[in-house]
């Protein structure tokens, strides 16, 4: 079989400069590398044994920019509030597309490009990351038979060691002290943005600050496992500083005295960037599950992932990585839209956590 020719947008990114990284190694995958600013992706693409690059960007890529390639991945973000121009032009020059969206909104309008996807016999897959594509292969291996599901807890803690762009910085300050639909007690409610902080305490890690984010996830797994009590995903910084600061500079957003923080996205990256050095190298992610096994009897299941070393930025691209692969061996999903559920499993991405250095558990 030819090789497969991808673009990689968004690939000088915290995500996408590694999933290039693991992508280069694949047998059978042709990668060229893009993003907006050459010297970043010079230097990349000269790291990776010379890589090709083209200068693109993302909210004015066209059908004609994806003439040639057999796959589009988007890993640039932010995805709140971003424009779905990079699956239109993949529809209209039938080229298969992949991307790690984490934004609710965009993530849910993913329907809308169903039909053409369809008619251009490509497959439209969002949300191919940490969420919701590992989080449900891991849920699918740990509820397996079981009559239902109770509640389900999502965490994810990276590191304060570990790299950050601001892509990822302005998706979380698009939220904080904003509502957040959350499915709680068995009902829709709001909660604010980066609110219900609280200490979680994950196995071989410690307790990490913990706080309610906005994301696709909490819709996905309502509407994929139906919990009869609640869905809740949280995310957290390692240091208290960071933590419970931006806890704090939600206030005027709750409050209603500014629209949003994201404005300051830049000075609060510097300022995190200052605070590299403390904290550790470790992060984690951490899923716990209540329900009802094959006999009707109450269970309760928990898988937590582990990465030293920094590599916890890698884990957000293995599903993307597995998609990859499968596309490369003949088995694309069905032509289509649609989120990154049900799709992969859990044993498809175990040699890469092993490979990585990153140690997985189940209890």
């Amino acid at each position: 079989m030819a090789d497969q020719r991808i673009l990689l947008v968004g690939a000088t990114g915290v995500f996408g400069s590694r999933l290039a990284e693991l992508a280069a190694r694949e047998p059978g995958l042709d990668l060229t590398l893009c993003a907006r600013g050459r010297t970043k992706l010079e230097a990349l693409g000269a790291r990776l044994g010379g890589l090709p690059v083209r200068v693109l960007d993302r909210e004015r890529i066209t059908a004609d920019d994806l003439a040639g390639f057999n796959v589009v991945i988007d890993a640039a973000g932010p995805f709140q509030a971003s424009t779905p121009t990079v699956i239109e032009a993949a529809i209209v020059a039938r080229v298969h597309y992949i991307d790690l969206a984490d934004g609710r909104a965009f993530v849910a309008a993913i329907g809308a490009h169903d039909a053409a996807a369809k008619a251009a016999k490509i497959s439209v897959t969002t949300g191919a990351s940490s969420i919701p594509a590992l989080s449900h292969a891991v849920i699918d291996a740990l509820t397996c038979g079981w009559q239902g599901i109770d509640r389900i807890k999502i965490g994810i803690f990276p590191g304060n060691r570990a790299p950050r762009g601001l892509a990822v910085v302005q998706a979380i300050l698009s939220y904080v002290g904003r509502p957040v639909r959350v499915w709680r007690a068995g009902c829709w409610t709001d909660v604010p943005g980066w609110g219900l902080v609280h200490r979680w305490r994950i196995p071989g890690v410690g307790a990490r600050w913990a706080s309610v984010c906005d994301t696709p996830e909490q819709d996905l797994l309502v509407e994929h496992y139906r919990p009869h009590e609640s869905a809740e995903f949280f995310a957290g910084m390692e240091l208290s500083i960071l933590h419970l600061g931006l806890a704090l500079l939600a206030s005027p957003v709750r409050w209603g005295w500014i629209a949003s923080l994201r404005p300051a996205s830049r000075p609060l990256l510097a300022i995190a960037k200052w605070l590299l050095p403390f904290g550790s190298d470790i992060g984690a992610m951490d899923i716990r599950i209540c329900g009802r096994d094959a006999e009707g009897e109450t269970r309760e299941a928990r898988w937590t992932l582990r990465a030293d070393g920094n590599r916890g930025p890698y884990v957000p691209t293995l599903a993307a990585l597995t998609m990859l692969r499968r596309l490369r061996d003949g088995m694309p999903p069905p032509a289509g839209a649609h989120a990154c559920v049900g799709l992969l499993t859990l044993v498809e991405s175990e040699a890469d956590f092993d490979r990585l250095g990153i140690v997985t558990c189940r209890a």
